[in-house]
């Protein structure tokens, strides 16, 4: 089974490697990491590089697609090579997947059209400027492709493609093994939780990141 995971200059790595660390231990499982063009990758995390061992034109093919997002996800709309790819490998996988703006590059490569699909809730609108049906859901599935919104939802939304690959006990298994069992010290992980004005500012500062991008 192979699984292929989209990287680029400027990614959230935590979008990437929370998943990579399920899916990789999933059996069977090859998985490789592509970029336009092979080596060092910058993350959007002060300072940490991630590496690409792969060019897009050395894979054509994949069972699970893996889009990280980025606050310049939106950007990627000017690199038709990654769209063009992205449109490529969606038409050989078994399941397609994004992380949190992740879905705002398969939503610019024409995947998303008429599907449902989520994202990071900062930027939750903007799905419906690729024709997605925006859900306010932490996990989304329609048809074989699977959203997840913001960050630590893509380890999530691996479990649960686990589950679908390789049965729930192996996933249950791999939650246990890497002692995935959250309990965060504040109750404010999503936009219905936190006060108003925490909101607010935080959606003010976060469309002020995207847009400069």
């Amino acid at each position: 089974m192979k699984i292929v995971f989209l990287f680029y200059d400027g990614m959230t790595a935590l979008d990437a490697v929370g998943p990579h660390e399920i899916l990789c231990r999933l059996p069977g499982a090859v998985v490789q990491r592509a970029a336009i063009r092979p080596g060092p990758i910058h993350s959007e995390s002060a300072g940490l590089v991630l590496t690409a061992e792969y060019a897009l034109s050395d894979v054509s093919h994949a069972d699970v697609l893996v889009v990280p997002g980025a606050g310049s996800a939106t950007t990627l709309r000017n690199h038709p090579e990654i769209l063009a790819w992205t449109r490529l490998i969606h038409e050989t996988t078994t399941w397609t997947t994004s992380v949190c703006t992740g879905s705002l590059i398969l939503g610019a490569a024409g995947i998303l059209k008429g599907l449902r699909a989520t994202t990071h809730w900062a930027v939750h609108d903007r799905l419906s400027v690729w024709d997605a049906k925006p859900v306010q859901e932490r996990i989304v599935e329609d048809g074989k492709v699977i959203t997840a919104a913001g960050v630590s939802a893509g380890i999530d939304m691996a479990l649960m493609l686990a589950a679908k690959i390789a049965g729930p006990l192996v996933a249950q298994s791999l939650q246990l093994g890497i002692e995935y069992d959250p309990q965060p010290p504040f109750d404010v992980g999503s936009r219905a939780k936190a006060p108003l004005k925490m909101v607010e500012a935080v959606q003010a500062r976060m469309a002020a990141f995207f847009e400069s991008r």
